[in-house]
């Protein structure tokens, strides 16, 4: 059990996870996930985190997508982002990269999905440690974490 799922059965929301065994030497394991498990890669999304001007924010994107770190400050009203320290990552989320869930984080960060996610019935994102996704609706996420729904794609 990991916090990311434990969240999600506090709040009380339909959820279902998905394991596969997880290739330390896979170059992406968004696309890893989707393809071990034999998900559409539009429905299985990353979780990064960036600095804007000192805030650490989280953003959500599909797994074939780029991040638009311009699109994420002016979500945000920032000057400017950069993507976040790894060891800082760690620290504020308790999660290792590669195994960061928007969910069950140790310190609540403003949250960013892709606007994409919003027509989806079903999302997966990290459930907090490689080679584990949670399915839940894209509305019951947003909730959960607080989140905005923003174009954040390149």
């Amino acid at each position: 059990m990991t916090p990311a799922i434990n969240a999600a059965k506090r709040a009380k929301v339909n959820f279902s996870t998905l394991s596969y065994e997880h290739d330390p030497h896979a170059s992406s394991y968004g696309l890893e996930a989707a393809t071990k498990l034999n998900l559409d890669p539009q429905s299985v999304y990353k979780t990064l985190v960036t600095d804007c001007d000192g805030q650490l924010v989280v953003a959500i994107i599909p797994v074939t997508e780029k991040l638009s770190l311009k699109q994420v400050a002016k979500a945000v009203k920032a000057k400017k982002s950069c993507m976040a320290d790894p060891t800082l990552v760690a620290k504020k989320t308790g999660y290792i990269m590669g195994g960061v869930s928007p969910l069950g984080q140790k310190s609540r960060l403003m949250t960013l999905i892709a606007s994409q996610a919003e027509s989806l019935a079903l999302m997966h994102v990290s459930a907090g440690k490689r080679g584990l996704e949670i399915g839940l609706a894209p509305k019951s996420l947003q909730q959960l974490t607080k989140a905005k729904f923003v174009d954040i794609c390149a």
